[in-house]
């Protein structure tokens, strides 16, 4: 019962039980990523009328985080590239990097020197901070 609760009323954790239906509906299967979130567009790839190009979605693997998704399928599900990586050999770019959760709102989080949540004291000012008046 908790889990068809959960699946009914949270977004986050992999796809509600709309998401599930549409998906089952209108949905086709186009591939997986190495993290197992699953890719799909509409079947028959019907273009919708309301966007002009076909709708192409993700259900994640767990919870729902956009950066999880790789280069490679954000090319495809932004339209940049018509085949997906499941058709076509994709070579990794120099400069993309492994996944990295995003730590925000949680004690792992960047806290620059100064920040009100950052260990130690906040450095002495420099003495070249002006501050600004109306009429100068």
């Amino acid at each position: 019962m908790k889990q068809f609760l959960l699946k009914f009323f949270t977004w986050w954790n992999g796809q509600t039980f709309g998401t599930q239906l549409w998906t089952w509906r209108f949905g086709e299967l186009v591939g997986q990523d190495e993290q197992g979130n699953r890719y799909y567009r509409t079947k028959g790839r019907k273009v919708d009328p309301t966007l002009g190009f076909e709708r192409r979605w993700v259900v994640y693997n767990g919870y729902a985080e956009a950066s999880r998704v790789p280069p490679s399928w954000h090319g495809w599900l932004h339209h940049t590239v018509d085949v997906p990586p499941t058709q076509d050999k994709v070579t990794p770019r120099p400069w993309w990097k492994p996944h990295r959760p995003n730590l925000t709102g949680t004690p792992g989080a960047h806290r620059p020197t100064g920040s009100t949540l950052a260990q130690g004291r906040r450095p002495k000012a420099t003495g070249d901070y002006k501050p600004w008046t109306p009429g100068r």
